[in-house]
């Protein structure tokens, strides 16, 4: 069966996904790729006349279970006309299983998947990678506007800019776990963004990229975070070939655990390649007696957060270092400003600082 990569296009209200969808297919099929697109199922539905606001408890349920339901299906149908190609062929979903769970409550979400055979573990393993783009809500509320989107509730005013900002934190957090979840900043320039997200499918499909450094400072908390995803993340690195990183990392928050497998190699003195896949608890602790054993595992904390329409992970250091605390940006262009948090001190900027990467900090003094 062919390799072909199911990729979610996600994130709050005026994130900039119509626009982004019409690049990938443009950018995608120049280089030899069939580009399908599933349609997003919600807008379908409202404007077919289901509505979010009703008033009607079982209407309202019976319209979440159909969104569910025709997309799993459509996705299916989109996955088989794929596999019918005679060149390679990429599926993009404007929207996942997933984005459902954030607008409703968790009872109700446990119910319509139990309904459809499925889980939300198993709705996360369908897809090759998620991007979150942020909301212009945060961030670019210069350009906020429900114009592109007649089925928008969340209006341009300051009320409706706080219920988007919520609205694409929650869509975020329905997400986390994924071993390829990525979160697509704002930026000054759109198209900035749009080559960010264009870099990413380009990861997922096995383009090389550019070798890129993101900026990593030594910082200190003077202050509450908001509300931020928390994880506890263990590392450990495998015996791998000259010229290739092998990284083995157990992510667990909120009960849940994800196991992650990524290759990191150098194709060229400037690019390098990236796979990852997720797999099972039993092959997790069969691939730790592959552990490198010049390296010792590291344990952090990791606070993911959204700030200002940039996204951020602080993690705090326990194993093999305990009195580290790093926060590294997300994909902020180079010639942009970090819109660092009142509630931190930088300490030292340390992008590309050999001796801080998580490589090296793991090696056994």
């Amino acid at each position: 069966m062919k390799d072909i990569k199911r990729i979610v296009l996600t994130g709050g209200p005026c994130a900039g996904k119509t626009t982004a969808l019409v690049r990938i297919i443009e950018h995608f099929s120049n280089l030899g790729f069939k580009v399908f697109t599933v349609p997003e199922v919600p807008t379908l539905y409202s404007q077919g006349g289901w509505s979010y606001l009703t008033p009607n408890p079982k209407l309202y349920y019976e319209g979440e279970l159909a969104i569910l339901e025709t997309q799993l299906a459509l996705e299916d149908s989109f996955m088989r006309l794929a596999e019918t190609c005679t060149k390679p062929a990429v599926v993009v979903c404007d929207r996942g299983t997933l984005d459902i769970s954030a607008y409703i409550a968790p009872e109700m979400w446990d119910d319509i998947t139990r309904r459809c055979h499925t889980s939300t573990n198993q709705l996360r393993e369908r897809y090759d990678a998620v991007l979150h783009l942020v909301s212009a809500a945060d961030g670019a509320e210069q350009y906020y506007t429900v114009a592109t989107n007649s089925t928008r509730y969340e209006q341009a005013n300051e009320e409706g800019l706080q219920l988007a900002r919520d609205l694409d934190k929650k869509v975020n957090k329905a997400w986390t776990g994924h071993p390829h979840l990525r979160v697509i900043n704002n930026h000054d320039d759109f198209d900035t963004k749009l080559r960010r997200v264009l870099k990413e499918i380009s990861n997922v499909i096995g383009i090389p990229q550019p070798i890129e450094e993101e900026r990593k400072y030594i910082v200190e908390l003077t202050g509450e975070l908001p509300e931020c995803i928390v994880s506890d993340i263990k590392q450990t690195y495998l015996v791998a070939d000259p010229g290739c990183e092998v990284r083995l990392r157990r992510r667990s928050w909120g009960g849940e655990v994800v196991n992650v497998h990524k290759t990191k190699k150098r194709v060229s003195p400037t690019e390098v390649l990236e796979t990852e896949r997720q797999v099972s608890n039993a092959l997790y602790e069969s691939l730790l007696q592959q552990a490198d054993p010049y390296r010792a595992t590291i344990h952090k904390t990791r606070q993911s957060f959204i700030w200002k329409g940039q996204y951020f992970e602080l993690d705090t250091y326990h194993e093999p270092v305990d009195d580290l605390l790093v926060l590294e940006t997300k994909g902020i262009a180079q010639q942009e400003s970090v819109n660092f948090p009142p509630f931190i001190k930088v300490i030292e900027d340390i992008t590309g600082n050999r001796q801080y990467y998580n490589y090296n900090i793991a090696l056994r003094r």
